[in-house]
């Protein structure tokens, strides 16, 4: 809370009523220029408690008509009517007179940023830029001289783009720089060392004329118009962000220009604002967006530059303000954000900007303003200002100038019996005497902070604190050193005193004997915290040991970090309330700090905080609290005035912002505890202090508690002041010392977490909300046992009873969230069953708890499964609550609208008729028309029964009607079994019957038909409706037959139909038809009655159907007469009928023996028809592998041979497989012949192996000439036979001796041809050798020798020894083909050298490939054979 006191100025008698007032922009001094008949104008200057400074009195026999403050320095320039311009420095009490240029009245004057320079201008358009020195006096001639012709009305400077040092400083800063962030500090900068802006002075401005044209002036002195308006231009802003300029004329047209850095202008917009014409308007521009105009009237307009949008505020009556009060003057102060505007009844009325909104948005349109007190005053207020460093307010009100200077409210929480009050220059002590307050002593000292303990006073000067007695008596001093700073902090706690300097140090002091004594030496904050900006506030605990520090940022921001120093273990430790982290730094003498992080505060609603105030319990030394409020980022906490005490600092918390209230537990072997939160209490203004068992709060102006209004102890408490008790002390505001000690122990366990040392502590205490608060922190241990014993000291039978009930949930975080709802601990609730998956139960809770939105939004995104019941609810809930409209949509939205709608809608029938035409939905159709002809509107009832295509109904009425007719075309058109039923009802009651049988028929109902087909004799149709109509139907119709005893064809056929073959074959037999008979027996199988079966197979037998007898006495399971049949008959034995005489192995009628033996009989009548396969799995399936391989084998299915093998795994089957796939061309198929030699590998029959590689061997002879391969396939034929197993060991060795006599002959042959080219002749000799073998030609064919040397000769030119040799072959082997071993053209070429005639040969045989590809499968083959037995 603020007040405004009001200093009226000390004007001196002979000056007359003011005429202009102005703020210096930093200093406290006002200038006021005031108008006398007598003397003509003078200019005076005022401090801001309205004390005239001496010696600033100026005074002309002219009017003043312009006042314009240096932008830093103490100098002010004073414009006259008769074109004198003054420069007064206020530093040096000097007047300096500008060289008389101007003739006419002076009309503006404007400072350069640098203030190195001033424009003037008059009412003639004369316009000079002048350089002036540091003390103001004009330097030379005029920079500048321009003439515009017209009366100049304002003029505007350009800010010049910053230095590149500061560019490259900025730059530095924002990389982490300490050095160039120390530089923006003041505190560590020297103190406001200035930094070069640029070399550019800044001399490009605007200036504005009565004929409302604008034009720009560059740096080099040039004049251009860039903008042009309707009429003079009474208001000129320069959006420097938006490169924007704004001019509003006296007809109020406003006008946006955007501007070039080269200074042209270009109109982006022209709106002409509201509000009367021909009275000067005050217009001041807030954030550079919005303008706000006071034009006389009874409001103030707004006009939203960004926006495009306008709106109006009027003060309000019930604030103090009367009826048609008009506004003339305007003032915007962006430090403390208020708008403040001048009355003609002398009121000054505030308006508060109301700071952006924690979600990110701000408030819009009017919203954004809160309407403050007003400040009555007298006379009519033509001129508001804001100005200086302190936000002051200067307000001329025609005869006098007051200055409104804001007064925060001090207070103060201490266990003081005596209550200083000093106001900066004198203390006052006073001390309670009775229900008043007596004056105990007064001083005059000039103290910015001051403290109090029981009889001394603690005040501050440079370097040192003084402790004096009540009546300003110094008794000792407590000195600081210059390096350490002034004191500019005091707090005391218990008997402890902590002091703070201006450099950031503090000591504190034992205030506990006669003489205060050094408690902890001086600390430096910056050492302890490096990169801390400064110090704000601090605090010490009751027992010395520990002092909290509030701290800013670099740039005198607040920071969210709050330093804790321990005296006893010289550590610090910092809690940051923006992360809710502790970084805990021990000091070392060496290596600097070693920090330790931890998380303090898990709950995120707890972060993004800044600290305001902070306080320690005066007798718990462990209890700390602070206040803290949540951090925005359109509207930052503002730093606090330090020339106040920081008890009395309001300006760190933003009006309206989101203010929680933290408390801890702060020990060492625990660290911090977060003890409670909670939003301060709307009727509170700031935390005061805390003292068990209460929080103690400065109250809001009207805000009085009406609790301690009704109290009669409420006198001891006065009304400025509330309190609201811990959260575990609620009902024991008033224990005695033991109880209180019980429940700070109890609140200390409860928030480590230890609950059994919480529960002894306070097992003896009879306090409900003791068991309460126990049982919220069950929620947070999730211990339910304890819970469920807080439950019952608190009286709480339903939580009891729910959270019984909720032991069935499987998960544990549902049962403790149950815990939390019955407490009121939604949030809680929320999260426990957010973290266990339940969207169901959280879905239940947030209807519950009337958050139907929230509610949708978990049903469909989580909980889909009841998302239609969540929208019936919410519907249900929008209905009780009369939003019928809204309700509507969600009863669609959960598919019950056709239901629930006519309901809701049941007594408004017109709405209810145009939702059914709407919606065009069948079932509301169908309603509506049911609703219809309950009120007898047939004729309206049938067209929406026509609309629902509801034929029953229409059916139904029609025949109501007696428009029989028209009921029958609508059941023949639509086919409706309903409507055709009802229809037939109809012809069944007038008799007639064929078309009540039609109808009874179209509807489906068979046996109401065949009953009037009964009834009346119609047989033919009925015979046709039993054979549509059910086994049921069917069965009474053949009786009918039966007992008629005609037409008993129909009777066994409807028996047969009706699945009764029994009875329809009894009845063919006894009726001997024959042709029945054969229709029943082909529907019969093996779950008919075997006797039967037998009997039909007898009838068949007789009959010569064998086939249908074979299929009887299959399905009666007489599989030996069935296959004795098939072998009487010859019948084929298909594959069905196999499968039907393959008994399963599990089959109790036949032992495993009888049934192997009746496979074997099958397979064997198959193998006879030629049914290879169906024989050979027969065999299989009675266990005889070998037969099943022979029936295959006589099939010739070479894959399903190989196939059968594989899967056999025996040795005679593998040497079959082999024998058989041997007996094929295996020559050109080289996976045959693979699997021959792995079957002969596997069969172990290496005899066979070695005589299929001894025929490979030949086969490479005869085929391809192919010795090498024909040498391999013989080694490995001699491999085999050597490791096989022979019944005579002789033969064995003369089959070896002869594979190795071959070998050597395949081989001399090899190697004849190998030397050839090395040595001729012997080779040749070899050759000649091997023919005198005489077992040659069973190794090597004579003719491939021979051919071989003709081949040589001819290729030597020996043509005669070729000749020889060609003779030689013809004699040996005269039926022999040559061209066979020899190539036609190399005999050719014999002949013609030796001249001999040519012989004619038979075509050269085609020669095959050799059968490389059989490497591999050789290769692999001879590995198995070595590795064989």
């Amino acid at each position: 809370m603020a007040l405004y006191f009001d200093h009226r100025i000390e004007a001196p008698d002979t000056v007359g009523s003011p005429s202009h007032i102005g703020w210096h922009p930093v200093h406290p001094l006002l200038a006021v220029a005031s108008v006398s008949t007598t003397s003509g104008g003078s200019v005076d200057m005022y401090l801001e408690q309205g004390e005239r400074v001496p010696d600033t009195h100026v005074e002309r026999s002219f009017r003043v008509t312009s006042l314009c403050w240096h932008p830093t320095r103490l100098i002010l320039a004073i414009g006259w009517e008769s074109g004198e311009v003054v420069m007064f420095n206020k530093q040096d009490k000097e007047q300096h007179a500008v060289p008389a240029n101007h003739t006419a009245d002076i009309a503006i004057l404007a400072w350069s940023p640098n203030g190195n320079c001033l424009v003037s201008g008059d009412r003639l358009g004369v316009l000079l830029l002048w350089r002036l020195d540091q003390r103001g006096r004009v330097q030379g001639m005029p920079l500048l001289r321009l003439e515009y012709g017209q009366p100049l009305t304002h003029c505007i400077f350009l800010l010049p783009p910053p230095g590149e040092d500061l560019v490259q400083l900025a730059r530095a800063a924002v990389s982490g720089d300490e050095k160039a962030l120390d530089m923006f500090n003041w505190r560590k900068s020297g103190f406001g060392s200035i930094l070069k802006m640029g070399s550019q002075e800044g001399l490009s401005f605007f200036v504005s004329l009565t004929d409302g044209t604008v034009h720009h002036v560059d740096e080099k002195g040039r004049t251009a118009q860039v903008a042009s308006t309707d009429s003079s231009i009474q208001t000129l802003f320069y959006l420097e962000q938006r490169g924007a300029l704004v001019a509003v004329t006296d007809s109020l047209l406003l006008c946006l220009f955007t501007v070039t850095p080269e200074g042209t202008a270009e109109e982006v917009m022209k709106v002409k604002l509201s509000g009367k014409t021909g009275h000067r308007a005050d217009i001041t521009l807030i954030d550079s967006s919005l303008l706000v105009t006071a034009i006389g009237e009874t409001a103030l307009r707004f006009w939203d530059l960004e926006r495009g949008e306008s709106y109006v505020l009027s003060p309000e009556e019930k604030f103090g303000f009367e009826k048609g009060e008009n506004i003339n003057c305007v003032s915007y102060c962006k430090v403390k954000g208020l708008l403040a505007a001048g009355t003609d009844k002398g009121r000054v009325a505030m308006w508060r900007k109301v700071p952006g909104l924690l979600n990110g948005h701000g408030a819009e349109g009017k919203e954004k303003w809160t309407l403050q007190t007003p400040t009555e005053l007298e006379g009519n207020i033509m001129q508001i200002k804001w100005g200086s460093r302190k936000s002051l307010l200067a307000v001329n009100s025609i005869s006098s100038v007051l200055i409104l200077r804001e007064q925060a409210m001090s207070s103060h929480f201490h266990q003081q019996d005596a209550v200083a009050v000093w106001n900066g220059k004198q203390v006052v002590i006073f001390e309670p005497s009775g229900a008043t307050l007596r004056s105990a002593g007064s001083f005059l000292c000039e103290s910015p902070v001051l403290a109090m303990h029981e009889e001394n006073v603690y005040t501050v000067e440079p370097n040192r604190v003084q402790v004096r007695t009540w009546q300003g008596t110094v008794k000792q001093l407590l000195p600081f050193s210059e390096s350490e700073g002034n004191p500019c902090f005091l707090d005391i706690c218990g008997t402890f005193l902590v002091v703070g300097t201006d450099l950031a140090y503090f000591k504190s002091f034992d205030l506990s004997r006669r003489e205060a004594k050094v408690h902890c030496s001086c600390k430096s904050l910056a050492e302890l915290v490096p990169g801390v900006g400064g110090l704000t506030s601090l605090r010490c605990n009751a027992s010395g040991s520990k002092i909290s520090l509030l701290l800013s940022k670099a740039d005198n921001s607040p920071d969210s970090r709050i330093c804790f120093y321990d005296v006893d273990m010289d550590t610090v430790t910092i809690l940051d309330l923006k992360t809710g982290q502790i970084d805990q730094r021990e000091t070392l003498s060496i290596n600097g700090q070693e920090t330790k992080k931890s998380q303090a505060l898990e709950d995120e609603r707890l972060t993004d905080l800044v600290p305001m105030n902070h306080f320690w319990d005066q007798s718990e030394p462990r209890l700390f609290v602070c206040e803290a409020v949540r951090e925005v980022p359109s509207a930052p906490p503002q730093p606090a005035d330090r020339s106040m005490p920081a008890e009395a600092s309001t300006g760190r918390v933003p009006p309206q912002a989101d203010v929680l209230v933290l408390s801890f537990f702060v020990s060492e072997e625990h660290g911090f505890l977060l003890q409670d939160s909670f939003p301060r209490p709307p009727a509170f203004q700031t935390l005061l202090g805390i003292q068990v068992p209460h929080y103690y709060f400065t109250r809001k102006p009207g805000e009085a508690n009406l609790e301690d209004q009704l109290d009669s102890r409420s006198q001891c408490i006065p009304q400025a002041v509330g309190r609201r008790p811990l959260r575990d002390f609620v009902g024991l505001e008033d224990c005695d010392k033991p109880t209180r000690d019980a429940m700070l122990n109890f609140s200390f366990f409860l928030a480590i977490g230890d609950m059994d040392e919480a529960f002894r502590s306070i097992k003896l205490i009879k306090s409900q909300a003791v068991w309460e608060n126990m049982a919220r922190m069950c929620v947070k241990t999730q211990r339910l046992d304890v819970a469920r014993v807080c439950l019952g000291h608190m009286g709480h039978a339903q939580g009891a009873r729910a959270l019984r009930e909720a032991q069935q949930e499987p998960e544990p975080e549902a049962r403790v969230a149950m815990l939390a709802v019955q407490l009121g601990m939604l949030e809680d609730a929320e999260q426990l069953y957010k973290r266990c998956g339940r969207y169901d139960l959280l879905n239940r809770l947030l209807q519950a708890s009337g958050q139907w939105q929230r509610a949708i939004e978990v049903a469909e995104r989580h909980d889909r499964m009841h998302l239609r019941t969540t929208y019936y609810n919410y519907a249900r809930h929008l209905e009780a609550s009369g939003d019928c409209s809204l309700a509507l949509s969600y009863y669609e939205k959960s598919d019950t609208h056709r239901f629930e709608v006519p309901r809701m809608l049941a007594e408004d029938l017109q709405a209810l008729k145009l939702y059914v035409s709407k919606m065009k939905d069948k079932t509301l159709w169908r309603w509506w028309a049911q609703y219809l002809e309950s009120q007898a509107k047939m004729d309206a009832a049938l067209h929406y029964y026509e609309l629902a295509q509801d034929y029953f109904s229409l059916v139904r009425v029609h025949c109501f009607q007696g428009n029989i007719q028209r009921a029958a075309e609508i059941a023949s058109e639509t086919g409706n079994w309903a409507a055709s039923y009802h229809l037939a009802r109809q012809y069944e009651s007038q008799n007639e019957v064929r078309q009540a049988v039609h109808f009874y028929t179209r509807a489906q109902a068979f046996n109401n038909a065949i009953r009037l087909c009964k009834e009346h004799g119609l047989d033919d149709q009925l015979m046709n409706l039993a054979l549509l109509s059910s086994p049921e139907d069917m069965l009474e119709a053949a009786r009918y037959y039966e007992e008629r005893g005609e037409q008993m064809d129909r009777a066994v056929m409807l028996y047969h139909k009706a699945g009764h073959f029994s009875k329809a074959l009894e009845l063919a037999f006894a009726t001997q038809q024959f042709a029945a008979l054969q229709l029943v027996a082909e529907d019969l199988d093996e779950k008919s009655d075997p006797a039967l079966l037998a009997r039909c197979s007898d009838f068949f037998l007789e009959h010569g159907q064998y086939e249908k007898a074979v299929e009887l006495l299959l399905a009666a399971k007489k599989y030996q007469e069935a296959l004795q049949l098939c072998l009487e008959q010859n019948l084929t034995i298909t594959e069905e009928m196999a499968e039907k005489m393959t008994v399963p192995k599990d089959c109790k009628e036949l032992s495993e023996e009888a049934r192997r033996a009746l496979l074997e009989q099958v397979a064997s009548c198959c193998m006879r028809q030629g049914s290879y396969h169906l024989a050979t799995k027969k065999y299989t399936q009675a266990g005889d592998r070998l037969k099943a391989m022979r029936a295959l084998l006589k099939s010739g299915d070479t894959e399903k041979i190989v196939f059968f093998a594989g899967v056999s795994r025996q040795k005679e089957i593998y040497i079959m497989a082999a024998n058989y796939l041997q007996s094929l061309d295996w020559q050109k198929d080289p996976e045959v012949m693979k699997s021959i030699i792995s079957f002969y590998t596997k069969g172990r029959a290496l005899d066979l192996l070695a005589g299929f590689y001894d025929a490979c061997a030949q086969v490479e002879v005869d085929e391809y000439q192919n010795y090498d391969k024909a040498h391999g396939a013989l080694t490995e034929a001699y491999k085999c036979l050597s490791k096989a197993k022979a019944r005579s060991p002789l033969d064995q060795e003369a089959r070896l001796a002869q594979l190795q006599s071959r070998m050597t002959l395949v081989k001399r042959f090899m190697q004849a041809r190998r030397t050839y080219t090395e040595d001729p002749e012997e080779s040749i000799r070899q050759c000649q050798l091997l023919l005198e073998e005489p077992h040659l030609d069973s190794s090597v064919r004579v003719g491939d020798v021979y051919g071989f040397l003709v081949e040589r000769h001819v290729h030597a030119g020996n043509l005669q020894a070729a000749y020889k040799y060609l003779e030689e072959m013809r004699r040996r082997l005269p039926s022999a083909n040559m061209s066979y071993y020899v190539s036609q053209h190399i005999v050719d070429a014999v002949h013609q050298g030796l001249g001999l005639p040519l012989t004619c040969e038979a075509p050269e045989r085609m020669r095959h490939n050799s059968v490389e590809e059989h490497k591999g499968a050789d290769e692999e083959v001879a590995e198995e054979v070595e590795s064989g037995p």
